[in-house]
């Protein structure tokens, strides 16, 4: 299919985000810079905002999730955009110095990579901002912010529906997809048990993965046990994995000697924001073998593993993440509290603030009311 039949069909089956978004207004006096993944699905939003007059600086939270196609298509839309797919980590930096440059009034993130520097220089001050991702909210919650933003990552819906069930979802679905492998007769080592790991855990089951996880927090550490699965250290299962999956959002969870413990042919692959939750630093990538799309191949001490898009966030590097039904929901959370930020969500005092029920029900149920008609 072509680029204009996927979006159509993508603007088709997200009524919930079309209706929210509709609700903008007149955008000519908003100047927004976002910083997320730019896969299709995030469309809808953007091209809505600059349809109603907004300005928007577009960059990426994550190099490896860029499809070049929507860049090309926001830039003819009028945004000013600095991505593009497995741009260097200096281009990236650049960009986000860019985004700074630009002075927008409002910042949407992934990652909170815009506003932390912002925070931290102190030479600049935006009206308010909007972050959606936990590594994110980590960065922004204990800082003392001289504006107000508003987080969503933690909402139930977001919580319940993306992070618990949409990742594991389509993590596995990527890799049977990609390898052309089930998960029956594998051991699968899960690497955090927070949300997205809970949904990875029992998405594999349903694959029919053993699943064995591993947590370092004792309360979730218990709450696996609850849940009936057995509980391991890394360090002692991490050789006898045939499948490895990080999810937790913090660096270098899989270490180089992890790498080396690796019994032989086992898969690595991240479902987690960012990629460098497998410490790749000593591997040399111009040595692998890309056996699959995305099945990169590693030879080291007589054996041999395979990592998975090379550590990027797998779900959606080699797939098509989030389901576009299940997508529209999420997405139009983030437009109405894109919305809500630039609208009464500017009025209040700087903090740190969980986007309010009000804000962001109301759009799930009128979408939902929109679509039936």
């Amino acid at each position: 299919m072509s680029f204009a039949q996927d979006l159509n069909w993508i603007r088709r089956n997200m009524q919930r985000t079309a209706y929210t978004v509709a609700q903008f207004g007149d955008c000519r006096d908003k100047k927004v810079a976002v910083c997320t993944h730019l896969d299709m699905k995030m469309v809808p939003l953007y091209e809505g905002f600059l349809q109603q007059g907004g300005s928007l600086f577009v960059t990426t939270c994550n190099p490896t999730t860029v499809r070049n196609e929507v860049v090309e298509y926001l830039a003819d839309l009028g945004a000013v955009t600095q991505a593009e797919l497995n741009m260097s980590e200096q281009a990236w930096e650049d960009s986000i110095q860019q985004a700074i440059d630009w002075q927008p009034d409002y910042v949407c993130e992934f990652g909170a990579e815009i506003m932390s520097r912002i925070q931290q220089r102190g030479n600049q001050k935006i009206i308010a901002g909007l972050e959606g991702t936990g590594s994110g909210v980590a960065r922004l919650q204990d800082e003392a912010l001289t504006f107000p933003v508003y987080n969503w990552d933690d909402l139930d819906a977001k919580e319940g529906l993306h992070n618990r069930h949409m990742v594991g979802l389509t993590a596995w679905q990527a890799f049977c997809e990609r390898t052309h492998l089930t998960l029956h007769e594998k051991t699968v080592l899960v690497i955090g048990y927070g949300l997205v790991g809970q949904g990875v855990a029992f998405s594999a089951r349903a694959y029919g993965g053993a699943v064995v996880v591993a947590e370092r927090d004792p309360a979730r550490r218990l709450m696996a046990q609850y849940d009936g699965w057995q509980v391991a250290d890394p360090d002692e299962m991490i050789g006898q994995a045939d499948v490895v999956v990080t999810a937790t959002g913090a660096r270098n969870v899989v270490t180089q000697t992890h790498l080396r413990q690796l019994k032989n042919g086992a898969f690595v692959m991240n479902v987690g924001h960012v990629s460098d939750e497998i410490d790749t630093s000593g591997l040399d990538m111009s040595r692998a073998e890309e056996v699959m799309p995305y099945v990169f191949e590693y030879q080291q001490q007589g054996k041999h593993f395979f990592l998975l898009a090379n550590g990027a966030m797998f779900n959606l590097t080699a797939g098509f993440g989030d389901s576009i039904n299940a997508f529209d929901v999420t997405l139009a959370i983030m437009a109405a509290g894109m919305q809500h930020m630039m609208g009464e969500g500017a009025k209040a005092e700087p903090g740190f603030y969980l986007l309010p029920d009000e804000v962001w029900k109301p759009a799930l149920s009128a979408g939902a009311e929109a679509e039936a008609e």
